[in-house]
């Protein structure tokens, strides 16, 4: 799935030192002049976030109410779910791996071949999964088919880091770059709308039996077919010569992945954990409600679920933007924090919301994307300034990588068995500790105000 944000707040001391540190920049590259402006480096970012996001929402929804039917008819529906759920974690596991080794391609090659093969990877794994076989007429491959396309999604994820996220924020205006360092987080709630809209014309379209055996894979066919468009539309920006001159100037190139970790790996830490409430918080009003309505829930149909997450999607979308103008007035860490602080808060509130009917629910669904987008068009990446110039390139995909692997990706299988276990009291616990986790390495950090 792809999914996955790398961009970052630049530190400010290079834009003061820089003498290209304005909204538009001139470029003199291979003997020509070009002009880039930050709004187009932000197309690029929005095409390919949209597209990964979508991908990733298209398997996150298939998680839920297709594999544990599909993949595990010999368990009940709880373990069959978080069977689901495990084989969904696999990607984030896989991701730091990608990044390692594509960065080497990238090395080896270039940027654009590296960049080729890992959406290629990508789609190719999401495409092939339309093709999965059931339980019933493979056995036990059809689970380990869906275990390898898991895996080969997340490397190639990891590999599909393109640069554009760090140059976006590099060259935003100074007095902008809470807003420019939001519009890459679109794509989340882009990718998901898309993803759910087309799983909910399908479950509206068919009869069950229908939809399960061959109308759950028409969005996979979908995603493909975005991926390619994305993949053409991301390789024109980064092939430029203007685009490439800006990467190397800023010293936006691979390096070292150990001597990175030996300089640079408490920023890597902290960086991850500065972002952990908004990425736990990611997946608790994504899939975590879908699954548990889906499960314990007689009277309400998913599909209606997953209508009021589009709704929410929305309202994530508005808060992103949002969080664009509260960050340049107030500054990212000060943002950050008061948003981890409004999710610990919002962690009481759980239980009360998930088991109150459909009123209930809603409210849990609608709220919290409207926190999910404040938080999260800030989130990605939030430390990464701390970098040295050498190191942000490599820095933020890792840091990236591994706030995924911490905040989200054992919160849906960790969230439905503590709720089913122990009562959703415990989701609370979960989500109130990523909230303490993110205030905590905010207040280890100290660069970043984004109007310094």
């Amino acid at each position: 799935m792809a999914t996955l944000q790398h961009a970052e707040s630049a530190n400010s001391s290079d834009f003061r030192s820089s003498p290209c540190s304005s909204g538009a920049r001139n470029v003199n590259s291979r003997g020509g002049d070009g002009l880039v402006h930050p709004g187009e480096i932000a197309v690029g970012v929005v095409i390919g976030r949209a597209s990964e996001y979508f991908d990733f929402f298209v398997y996150a929804i298939a998680s839920v109410v297709v594999f544990p039917q599909l993949l595990f008819p010999f368990e009940q529906p709880l373990e069959a779910q978080l069977w689901s759920f495990a084989i969904f974690s696999l990607s984030f596991i896989a991701r730091p791996f990608g990044t390692i080794i594509f960065m080497y391609l990238q090395q080896k090659v270039s940027r654009e071949a590296k960049l080729l093969v890992a959406l290629m990877v990508l789609g190719s794994a999401t495409a092939g999964l339309a093709f999965l076989p059931s339980y019933q007429s493979a056995g036990g491959l059809a689970i380990g088919i869906l275990a390898v396309a898991r895996v080969a999604q997340g490397i190639a994820q990891g590999g599909s880091w393109d640069g554009l996220p760090s140059l976006l924020a590099l060259n935003a205006p100074k007095e902008k770059r809470g807003f420019y360092a939001m519009l890459g987080q679109l794509g989340a709630p882009t990718g998901f709308i898309i993803a759910a809209g087309v799983f909910a014309y399908m479950m509206l379209a068919l009869t069950e039996k229908d939809f399960l055996d061959w109308g759950w894979r028409y969005p996979f066919y979908v995603a493909f077919a975005i991926n390619v468009v994305a993949l053409f539309a991301r390789l024109r920006l980064v092939s430029t010569p203007e685009y490439s001159h800006l990467l190397d100037e800023r010293e936006l190139e691979p390096t070292n992945t150990v001597e990175l970790i030996r300089n640079q790996g408490s920023n890597i830490v902290i960086g991850a954990l500065a972002a952990l409430a908004s990425y736990a918080l990611f997946h608790l009003v994504t899939v975590f409600p879908l699954s548990w309505i889906h499960l314990y829930s007689t009277e309400r149909a998913v599909v209606n679920v997953l209508e009021t997450q589009i709704v929410g999607a929305f309202l994530c979308i508005a808060a992103i933007i949002g969080s664009g103008f509260i960050a340049d007035r107030l500054g990212r860490r000060t943002t950050l924090g008061l948003l981890a602080t409004g999710i610990a808060v919002f962690s009481g509130f759980v239980p009360l919301l998930i088991s109150g009917g459909e009123l209930g629910q809603n409210v849990f669904i609608l709220v919290g994307f409207v926190l999910l987008g404040f938080s999260y068009g800030q989130a990605a990446g939030a430390v990464t300034a701390n970098f040295e110039s050498r190191f942000r390139y490599t820095g933020a995909a890792l840091t990236s990588d591994l706030a995924w692997l911490v905040g989200a990706a054992f919160a849906p299988v960790v969230a439905l068995g503590l709720a089913a276990n122990f009562g959703l009291a415990f989701v609370s616990v979960y989500l109130l500790s990523g909230a303490g986790g993110s205030l905590a390495a905010l207040s280890l950090n100290r660069v970043l105000e984004i109007r310094d």
